[in-house]
């Protein structure tokens, strides 16, 4: 779908991208074989200098390999994006008796956590990227669980489950989050199959997040998580502190029309006007918070204020 179909937004002409995958960094604190390497892959364009990096964090059970729809969109409009496969991926296959199963949400954030410490290594492992990431803008983004992944970067508390402590794992490199539809609060508003089976949405504080964020959420995302419905995925945007804006995405379900992937099975809104919207408005926010351009993001505003627009709704505090 074309730009000018949807939000009026331009940005800029896509490049050619490459991709690289997978490039192993060891993590001995994963567990045993085959777990002690978090596997990444880098997408880049091909051209370009000084580019911004989005850190992005995949939903449960889904791998490196997964939303082709916005990967592949940020990095061909200038972004260096960097995926992991973590250890819920059905690729792992970890059992509801294993005893890292309460600390998935932890394992998530050290992988995001390594891979920052590991940006020489990836520059490296990618023809031609290197001396053309720019180090002090990096925004971390995730779908579902992976936006609680990274919330936790830019501040967001999660009480451990076994430990009852709420500790401070946000990352001063993480200038930004973009999180899509991502969890609320839990305690009573938690389904009795989320209390028991994700013991980490048992309790989020997000009253710590002070660093600009944008949330999607889907005004049809009827997920057995939580008795609020879908109002509870805007949690992130009302609970959260700092500069915040909020898609809400008409007709959206948990999968945002498909951004999981083109043609995806788990998709039930299959709707490439969903899609070109959230990339769009992404890709807008992200040009916007890291500095590079503001026009689309203002047009985005503009475009999409209060119920205008068919497709959604923008708004920010």
């Amino acid at each position: 779908m074309t730009t000018h179909r949807t939000t009026s937004l331009t940005g800029p002409a896509a490049t050619p991208t490459v991709s690289v995958k997978p490039i192993a960094l060891s993590s001995p604190r994963r567990g045993e074989d085959p777990h002690t390497h978090v596997h990444v892959r880098v997408s880049a364009p091909v051209s370009g200098t000084c580019l911004p990096i989005v850190l992005f964090a995949h939903g449960f059970g889904s791998d490196l390999d997964g939303y082709a729809p916005l990967v592949d969109h940020w990095a061909s409009h200038g972004f260096v994006v960097i995926q992991a496969t973590h250890l819920d991926s059905t690729r792992f296959g970890i059992g509801t008796d294993d005893p890292r199963k309460a600390h998935l949400w932890r394992y998530r954030v050290q992988d995001m956590k390594r891979i920052l410490d590991e940006l020489d290594t990836l520059e490296a492992s990618v023809p031609g990227l290197a001396g053309r990431m720019d180090r002090g803008r990096i925004v971390a983004a995730g779908h579902s669980f992976g936006g609680q992944t990274a919330g936790i970067l830019v501040g967001l508390r999660v009480k451990d489950p076994r430990t009852g402590i709420a500790e401070d794992l946000s990352d001063p490199r993480v200038m930004a989050s973009v999180q899509l539809a991502t969890a609320g609060k839990g305690g009573d508003e938690l389904t009795p199959f989320a209390h028991e089976n994700l013991p980490w949405l048992r309790e989020q504080d997000f009253s710590h997040i002070t660093a600009p964020g944008l949330v999607v959420a889907g005004d049809k995302d009827e997920l057995p998580l939580s008795t609020r419905g879908p109002a509870w995925t805007t949690d992130p945007y009302t609970l959260s502190r700092g500069a915040k804006s909020l898609l809400t995405v008409y007709g959206g379900r948990h999968f945002l029309g498909g951004i999981s992937g083109y043609g995806a099975a788990e998709t039930t809104d299959e709707s490439p006007g969903r899609v070109a919207l959230v990339q769009q408005v992404t890709l807008a926010y992200l040009r916007h918070v890291t500095g590079t351009d503001h026009t689309d993001w203002a047009t985005a505003q503009a475009s999409l204020a209060a119920d205008a627009h068919p497709l959604g709704r923008l708004e920010s505090k």
